[in-house]
């Protein structure tokens, strides 16, 4: 029996040292962490089971046969994050390169597979030159398992992904398909299709960097959520966003206990709009002074950033924050910013996570660039999603809620179930000046008469009492007493129940 013991943990320490310690090395060199080092960090200590640490490749082309390494390029298992259970798989760059073969596929297949099962979020960290080559199309249908079983995993338990190092070819549709990307920044590159096919196709020349680097996806492409300088803080990220999900569609966000009074007053929001009503603030003072504890955990920061969105917790609840940014292009919605409020609101509808969203929105972008892109069409996907979600929704105007933007920003039209505004809210079809210049375009050369009309058309319409008295607006409050307002409210909705039409499935304007 010692001998059979012994032997077990021969082979066990095999598996972890991987490719050897000359190949960790060479990761530890760069700045990177190993396999299971990342893993030791994401998981609550002592909490990781792995699974399949013996799984060996079956390939006998190439002289594949003679180089056989268990685990085949991935760690895969589940431990806790904060006591909640987790699915992981981390590819092992030090191990073919941290290449996908059908028996590395079928590991990931695997844990994703008893993720839905039991009810757990799915956690990819990639770190891999791709699709093992020697193994042909066996690897392609690997890669196509995995997609498959995203594609049956969207929408029932959270998908994160995480990208540590290359993720090439048809890697990229993988984390593609999950909820949220991750990226470290320099190590990290995604792109379809390499800088030197580039090169030879169009005849562009760039780097790895400029073609799919951290801060393209994060502030040009939109494709990633956030980047950070090294592996370590990445996985501690991972845990602070796991902390704000729930494990499944089937279970409601989680509350953390706080120490934030619900009935807090915050007087400083009575002047954080200005005046000039052209003047600009910054929508995240208002959301880090209704939060619980100041915590706003933002996606995409630094794409569309005229349009907020991460996590906060409201009365220790998790909720999912939208909000104009009057900072960035006046708070107007454009096509990137409707495709970032689209797709992080279906998540949260997904999950059971409510919605407060906080406007001051001008209306959409103007300009020839946006119509040709299909500013129609990318608008579209900001307001359906608004309409088909069915967790509780809360909105508040501060101010601007022109045109058509004020419907598709959460309006009790789109099914908004408690809608507030502040007293400086403005509703309306245009601004007071636009308006009066088409209404009365014939006085336009008086300039008293116009300058009368405006203060006039102001009085009348520029207000959130015009929609108070047709019930569009349940309240006009005061600013000071916004936080006790909106959990007053969630509290409310918490057992919200809609009954949805019967259908397959909608079909958005993608």
């Amino acid at each position: 029996m010692r001998d059979i013991v012994e032997t077990l943990e021969q082979k066990r320490s095999q598996a972890r040292l991987g490719g050897g310690q000359r190949r960790i090395d060479a990761q530890h060199k760069r700045g990177k962490l190993t396999a299971r080092e990342r893993i030791e960090v994401l998981f609550d200590p002592d909490s990781f089971e792995e699974w399949d640490m013996f799984v060996e490749h079956r390939c006998i082309d190439f002289g594949m046969e003679e180089t056989q390494v268990p685990g085949d390029g991935v760690v895969t298992g589940y431990g806790t994050v904060n006591g909640r259970p987790v699915f992981v798989f981390s590819q092992d760059f030090t191990v073919f390169g941290g290449s996908l073969s059908e028996a590395h596929a079928e590991k990931i297949s695997k844990i994703m597979d008893a993720a839905v099962k039991i009810g757990a979020p799915v956690v990819g960290l990639n770190d891999s030159g791709g699709a093992r080559i020697q193994e042909g199309v066996a690897s392609l249908a690997g890669y196509a398992d995995v997609f498959a079983r995203n594609v049956d995993a969207s929408g029932v338990i959270p998908q994160i992904s995480v990208i540590m190092g290359p993720c090439a070819g048809g890697a990229v549709y993988s984390p593609a398909l999950t909820d949220f990307i991750f990226m470290v920044k320099e190590e990290a590159h995604m792109f379809v299709t390499g800088p030197e096919v580039v090169k030879t196709v169009t005849h562009e020349e760039i780097d790895h960097e400029g073609l799919g680097g951290a801060s393209i996806h994060t502030a040009k492409s939109g494709v990633a959520d956030l980047a950070f300088e090294n592996d370590v803080e990445a996985m501690l990220y991972v845990r602070r966003l796991i902390n704000f999900l729930p494990s499944s569609n089937r279970e409601a966000p989680p509350i953390r206990p706080n120490f934030d009074p619900i009935d807090r007053i915050e007087p400083s929001l009575d002047t954080l709009v200005p005046e000039n009503s052209n003047l600009p603030y910054d929508m995240k003072e208002l959301i880090y002074k209704v939060v619980d504890e100041g915590m706003f955990f933002e996606l995409k920061p630094d794409f569309a950033g005229n349009l907020l969105t991460g996590f906060g917790r409201i009365n220790g609840q998790t909720v999912g924050i939208v909000a104009n940014q009057p900072m960035v292009l006046a708070g107007c919605l454009d096509i990137d910013a409707s495709i970032k409020g689209a797709r992080f609101i279906r998540f949260c509808d997904c999950f059971n996570i409510p919605i407060v969203t906080f406007v001051d929105v001008p209306g959409f972008l103007p300009g020839v660039n946006q119509e040709h892109n299909g500013i129609i069409r990318h608008g579209a996907k900001l307001l359906f999603a608004y309409t088909e979600a069915s967790v509780p929704k809360v909105t508040l105007i501060t101010r601007k809620a022109y045109g058509g933007a004020y419907d598709v920003m959460g309006s009790k039209h789109m099914r908004a179930d408690i809608n507030f505004a502040w007293p400086t809210a403005e509703i309306a079809v245009m601004g007071p000046k636009g308006a009066v210049e088409i209404i009365f375009r014939s006085e336009l050369g008086d300039k008293q008469k116009i300058g009368e009309r405006e203060a006039s058309y102001r009085a009348k319409f520029a207000n959130p009492f015009a929609a108070g008295r047709r019930g569009f607006i349940d309240d006009v409050i005061n600013p000071h007493s916004t936080r006790r307002r909106i959990c007053k409210a969630l509290t409310m909705l918490r057992n919200k129940q809609v009954e949805l039409p019967k259908r397959k499935h909608p079909n958005p304007p993608l």
